[in-house]
């Protein structure tokens, strides 16, 4: 029982962002065909964020009116609404409509909406469901949410997304005219041109050219509706357990703030003991400790807000940038082993759990460090260091998995930390969550979009001092 009691959890953990990881490792194939082009994830930064409407009214709905808002049913809206926008997306992804004198993907950014919709209210909802559960299920949770990122990657990898090859270009400039032609009628251009305008022999140059996908976007979202279809079955199946591993009864957010939400009746059930409140006289000892844990409270949520930042917001929105200048292959190498890193951090934490807050925040500033160096690495793109050099490659692969691990590591634990405080403390971590990486995309967006302080080059036609 417990074996699939940590299998549905997994799965259940799966549907949390897999529709979103879905999209942005389909991007590759998806600019090529839809009009907006490398402008799209730009688009997509935006929308994502405007979706996080929907955490921002469930938490103020169980703020100001505790209890009317039932998790079950709205988990079972969540993934159902998430089931039936994949699907919907498989067929019309393409569908594009006349705006404002140019086509636009009017059909594909509002499906895009409401797959962000559901991504980001699972943060404020799953995770205090999860506080119905023993604390050994949490951190089998965040394995399934790691895996949301991993299943994607590899079928994007299986479908060959983004994926190219160097072609050789060959430009003839017979007057004011330039004729681009390609492979073998370049000899067939060099007469030509010599006849019409008798100009010097044309030049040649290497550039990248998408290679043809083995399966079609449609394939790949109906995938993805599939990893919902099965979220939601295994959602179903933990509504049917027996309700025995029941630790809380209180209501979502109900002393949210108090240092002692949870009360000295509940301790004695749940095996806590706090030499505060054991002694009699209780007053005089609480206040020494209250700005301890207060401090403590108020430090494990800046954190989870940093890590998020980073993981979600600041660092994807340049692993291009950071990646592509050392060639196609250390980019899906390290978007794919980066991706293995998040479970994988998550079955250590199961193993191998700590709560100490200086060890997390060591390993936080560990993490923070390779996530310096890739952001480093993506500003000085298209020339890196150690570009064109195999000991480039190696690093910037092993700079982003271990990134990803360190900080992996810490959320997991942090998440631990909370779920012991109460059911509460995790729905405000999920909120947590998701402002810092709201923060941490707004902080990028005109970084990258607006004041462009981040160049990029074809890599096969790319030139670096030595």
């Amino acid at each position: 029982m417990a074996f699939l009691i940590h299998l549905l959890v997994c799965i259940f953990g799966t549907g949390s962002w897999v529709a979103i990881n879905g999209l942005w490792v389909e991007l590759p194939l998806l600019v090529t065909e839809l009009p907006e082009g490398w402008y799209l994830p730009s688009y997509l930064t935006v929308v994502i964020q405007l979706a996080n409407v929907g955490p921002f009214l469930v938490t103020l709905l169980h703020h100001f009116r505790p209890g009317c808002l039932p998790e079950v049913p709205v988990i079972f809206t969540v993934l159902s609404v998430g089931t039936v926008t994949c699907t919907l997306f498989a067929f019309l992804w393409n569908t594009t409509s006349w705006v404002l004198d140019s086509h636009h993907s009017v059909a594909f950014l509002v499906l895009t909406f409401f797959l962000a919709l559901v991504d980001c209210t699972s943060s404020v909802t799953f995770l205090p469901f999860m506080s119905q559960l023993p604390a050994r299920y949490l951190t089998t949770f965040f394995v399934g949410e790691g895996l949301s990122g991993l299943l994607p990657a590899l079928v994007a990898l299986a479908q060959g997304s983004g994926l190219t090859t160097c072609v050789s270009v060959t430009d003839t400039t017979p007057g004011p005219m330039i004729n681009r032609t390609f492979g073998i009628t370049q000899a067939v251009s060099r007469t030509l041109a010599s006849d019409l305008a008798g100009t010097a022999a044309p030049t040649s140059h290497l550039e990248s050219r998408y290679l043809p996908a083995n399966f079609s976007p449609l394939v790949f979202f109906l995938l993805l509706s599939f990893m919902m279809v099965c979220c939601l079955v295994a959602f179903f199946l933990l509504q049917r357990q027996p309700r025995r591993w029941e630790t809380s009864t209180e209501d979502l957010l109900s002393s949210q703030f108090s240092l002692h939400s949870i009360q000295p009746q509940d301790k004695q059930e749940r095996g806590l003991s706090d030499p505060v409140d054991s002694g009699k006289d209780q007053g005089p000892r609480e206040k020494p400790t209250a700005p301890l844990h207060l401090a403590h409270l108020a430090l494990i949520y800046l954190l989870v807000a940093f890590v998020n930042a980073l993981t979600n917001g600041v660092l994807p929105s340049v692993q291009t940038y950071s990646c592509l200048s050392y060639g196609p292959v250390p980019y899906h190498l390290s978007a794919t082993f980066s991706s293995m890193a998040n479970p994988l951090a998550c079955f250590i934490a199961m193993f191998l759990p700590t709560r100490s807050l200086p060890l997390l925040g060591v390993l936080s500033v560990l993490g923070t460090a390779f996530g310096a160096y890739n952001m480093a690495m993506a500003v000085m793109s298209p020339c890196p260091l150690l570009q064109g050099h195999w000991g480039g490659k190696v690093l910037i692969v092993a700079s982003w998995v271990l990134f990803t691990g360190c900080l992996s590591y810490v959320k997991a634990m942090l998440g631990m930390i909370l779920r012991d405080r109460s059911r509460s403390a995790l729905l405000w971590c999920g909120a947590t969550v998701q402002l810092g990486s709201l923060v941490g995309a707004l902080l990028m967006f005109p970084l990258v979009n607006v004041l462009k302080l981040f160049s990029s080059a074809d890599f096969c036609s790319l030139q670096c001092p030595a």
